[in-house]
């Protein structure tokens, strides 16, 4: 369970990015369409905290070569590859785990947003600060 939460953390990252424009929609209250994010890995590329639904933190990073790796909220790291497909964020971990596409709300005023997995688990990532 705690691997899928990892998972689940590091998909919700792939939906950002931190070269997103701010505008009047952004800064509105989140909505809940899909986030159509490009293809363009180099855009998304960056750090990220992941806040779990119980209130625990993880951290991802995404590159612009197509890998990830993140930080559970019990300090396991995960690995694998990370891809957009059909406008959701799709995260393969190494190993033998399958694969998770997140489908990810709008960006708010602050560049956060939700992503939530196939099974209904839902988190909230925010660009990491520098």
């Amino acid at each position: 369970m705690k691997k899928l939460m990892m998972v689940a953390a590091l998909a919700a990252l792939g939906a950002c990015s931190q070269q997103a424009e701010k505008t009047a929609e952004a800064e509105a209250a989140p909505v809940l369409e899909t986030v159509t994010a490009p293809a363009d890995l180099t855009t998304i590329a960056g750090d990220y905290d992941v806040k779990m639904a119980d209130g625990t933190m993880a951290t991802t990073r995404i590159n612009a070569d197509g890998t990830y790796v993140g930080s559970s909220p019990d300090g396991k790291e995960i690995k694998g590859k990370f891809a957009r497909k059909d406008g959701k964020d799709c995260f393969d971990p190494d190993g033998d785990e399958a694969e998770v596409c997140w489908t990810s709300t709008a960006l708010t005023a602050d560049g956060s947003f939700t992503s939530t997995a196939p099974d209904g688990v839902t988190v909230t990532v925010t660009p990491a600060k520098k």
